[in-house]
């Protein structure tokens, strides 16, 4: 019954959020999560003030923009700043952006399964985050304990909300495929392509430091490849050259100059 009720709450919400005028004002930064964001966010710290005072900007117009509702948790403050940071984090280099395909954000306590349920135990309990479709078109759903843990450790290579922001990013162009044609312009889609394939081999026969699920599809080596240039950006440069020019391409940014961990 819990689920049955879960699940309507869940489609209530996607309708919600789908139905409400996008543009509501746009409200000042709130003082108090100036020490939230710069303590738990290294890329916001590599910044220059005035960047910084940009990036915050940023992180208010997209909260003036989307929804964020929590189910059996509490959405608390840290919350809020992390989930607007990650937006921010893969357009900065661009000086506007919007996500058209998000209109609401949901907010899970932990993992969950294919069926949006995480009150179970199991191996089927690990997804970390999605971009909904169908019904859940313009919904993306996160695991709290993983959108924390992505700014807690400084040292892997991962962060789960920023890699489900750069799957709605490559969904930009009407089809998540790998190919970000909203941002990689049109010369460089090929040697991609050829860079992608290759690295999806290596990774697939353990000769790449690139996460497993990267060899998995386009769509998630895309996703897992950015997590590694915006989370170890300097080792990503080190490890894989050519891959780090093209995002970097892609990206408008170089995270590596401005991040000093190694």
């Amino acid at each position: 019954m819990i689920y049955v009720i879960l699940f309507i709450a869940l489609v209530a919400f996607a309708v919600y959020a789908f139905t409400q005028n996008k543009k509501r004002p746009v409200k000042p930064f709130p003082e108090e999560w100036k020490p939230l964001l710069k303590e738990n966010v290294l890329f916001y710290r590599n910044l220059s003030e005035s960047e910084q005072k940009g990036f915050r900007e940023r992180m208010m117009l997209f909260l003036s923009e989307v929804y964020i509702e929590a189910v059996n948790t509490d959405l608390e403050e840290l919350d809020k700043v992390l989930i607007a940071a990650s937006s921010v984090i893969p357009v900065f280099g661009f000086k506007e952006w919007h996500y058209n395909n998000l209109s609401g954000i949901i907010l899970y306590p932990d993992n969950f399964n294919d069926e949006l349920v995480f009150e179970t135990n199991g191996e089927k309990r690990v997804i970390a985050g999605l971009v909904g479709s169908g019904r859940f078109e313009k919904q993306m759903i996160l695991s709290k304990k993983a959108l924390h843990h992505g700014f807690k450790n400084e040292t892997d290579k991962g962060n789960t909300s920023v890699h489900e922001f750069v799957h709605l990013i490559d969904k930009m162009d009407g089809e998540a495929d790998g190919v970000p044609e909203r941002l990689l312009q049109r010369q460089y889609i090929t040697p991609w392509l050829k860079l992608m394939h290759e690295e999806m081999e290596a990774i697939n026969n353990n000769q790449s430091d690139i996460r497993a699920y990267g060899g998995t599809s386009e769509i998630e080596f895309l996703a897992v490849a950015s997590e590694y240039f915006f989370e170890r950006p300097a080792l990503f440069k080190r490890k894989h050259p050519e891959l780090y020019e093209m995002l970097e391409k892609c990206f408008q940014q170089n995270p590596a100059k401005k991040n000093s961990k190694k």
